[in-house]
């Protein structure tokens, strides 16, 4: 048994709390464990640690590894079957990659059986998800295709149903069709014939079955697989088809089975749904942060940095980050989607679907603390013995304070000699235009400089790399 968990989404559904740099997987709610490590979590109940196929886009491999660090320090050399996809694809090419990867690297046989999780779900309990896998494997052996159906609750909108026929083989049945997202009378219709279940996007099958499947249904991914090796195929990645297993394969093999989960499950597709999963107050609250709320009801409320006040308000989503400030009616938050949008068409605003005030790099993070014209001021967190790229400025000026820890800078002087320099707490240093530099943490705890851009172009783009070791250097 192997298990594929795609990591590589970028959707924005949640923001202002996510963005595409930082989307909802690595987000983390209830416990302060992201929904991707309650994943790995999860899968550990029934596979290795070497089981685990984690398949994502190459622009997320630092988060990656940082929560699985942050999550396994003993285990994160185990944990190390890690797939970067070179450029965004759908479920469909990651699953034919991931397959790729285990016949090939792995060593096992066609035989194998491989579970495929999103890295996004809440899931509860996860001792009876484990159950279900169980029931899974016997299926997936026989050949068949097999889908986690969550028996709905309520009319949901929001989630994509599979359609069973009347044909019972051992704890699942066969599927008769997949159905797109309803409007709500056909959501109610499902609900009530009771062999609609909501398509949880799970999925398991072995080698053989779904290469079989994927040379019927979908030869121009076939092709490739059958003919690159795992290699070649990360090379010919992008000449794959975008398109979702469930278009691909799913929706036309005659293999297909849904097996019926009794659980508490969300993909956690919006603030409605983060408000489910939550733990409430008596007055059905949920408030994390500093939240001072007076005949406040039912309502999901989340601070980061300033203290929320709320007095006679019910049935209202609020979430603050240090730059955007969301204020919604529960069962609107789907509509985020559009504000998003709208700030994508204005470039003022783009960054803000993009990145959060904090971004986080292969060598720690910074925090954008305040910007104006010609000039950005920055607080940069460097982990233990990390470093940032050599490198260089043509429009900005910089100036380091350290505030935390010991840095070495590595700086040119003006014969375009390289000097090294140790700068210590209240200490500082000057970094002219165009002059190479690089910082590097030597000690033992986190560095912490608050830096001063002063220039006529103060964004990210204007960096040239000469040596890096993360391999940044394009």
């Amino acid at each position: 048994m192997k298990i594929i968990i795609l990591a590589g989404g970028s959707g924005t559904r949640l923001f202002p709390l996510s963005r595409k740099n930082y989307p909802k997987q690595f987000l983390k709610f209830n416990d302060n464990k992201s929904l991707f490590q309650k994943t790995i979590e999860r899968s550990l109940l029934f596979a290795n640690p070497q089981d685990l196929i984690i398949v994502t886009n190459k622009d997320y491999q630092f988060h990656i590894k940082n929560q699985l660090a942050e999550l396994f320090n003993s285990l994160t050399n185990k944990v190390s079957n890690i797939i970067f996809e070179p450029i965004k694809r759908n479920t469909a090419p990651a699953i034919a990659l991931a397959a790729k990867f285990a016949l090939e690297k792995l060593k096992v046989d066609e035989n194998e059986i491989l579970f495929v999780f999103p890295s996004d779900h809440f899931i509860s309990p996860e001792i009876k998800f484990a159950e279900y896998v169980n029931k899974a494997e016997i299926l997936a052996r026989k050949g068949y295709i097999v889908t986690f159906g969550i028996r709905p609750t309520k009319p949901e909108t929001g989630y994509g149903y599979i359609e069973s026929d009347n044909v019972k083989i051992e704890n699942a049945y066969k599927v008769k069709k997949f159905h797109e997202k309803p409007d709500l009378e056909t959501a109610k219709e499902y609900l009530a014939k009771g062999n609609y279940y909501w398509n949880s996007g799970m999925f398991a099958f072995t080698i053989k079955t779904i290469f079989e499947e994927f040379k019927k249904y979908a030869p121009e991914i076939y092709k490739i697989l059958e003919n690159k090796t795992f290699e070649e195929l990360l090379e010919n990645f992008e000449k794959l088809p975008d398109i979702s297993i469930d278009y691909a394969v799913m929706e036309k093999t005659d293999r297909a089975v849904v097996l019926p989960l009794d659980i508490v499950w969300s993909d956690v597709g919006s603030w409605d749904a983060v408000y489910d999963i939550m733990n409430k107050d008596q007055n059905g609250n949920v408030k994390v942060g500093e939240v001072i709320d007076i005949d406040t009801r039912n309502s999901l409320i989340l601070s980061n940095k300033r203290i929320i006040s709320t007095i006679g308000i019910e049935d209202l989503i609020i979430v603050e980050t240090d730059d955007v400030l969301l204020v919604a009616k529960k069962g609107e938050s789907q509509k985020v989607r559009e504000i998003v949008k709208i700030l994508e068409k204005d470039k003022n605003f783009k960054n803000l679907t993009e990145f959060h005030t904090t971004v986080y790099r292969p060598w720690g993070s910074y925090t954008e603390l305040e910007k104006g014209d010609r000039y950005r001021i920055k607080r940069i967190s460097v982990k233990p013995g990390e470093a940032l790229s050599l490198q260089l400025h043509y429009h900005r000026s910089e100036h380091w304070v350290v505030i935390k820890g010991t840095a070495k800078v590595i700086l040119e002087d003006e014969k375009g000699e390289l000097k090294e320099f140790f700068i210590h707490e209240n200490e500082s240093i000057y970094v002219p235009k165009t002059r190479k530099h690089r910082i590097v943490n030597p000690g033992k705890i986190p560095l912490e400089i608050i830096e001063i851009q002063v220039g006529e172009y103060v964004e990210e783009d204007d960096i040239v790399r000469f040596e890096d070791i993360y391999n940044r250097i394009k």
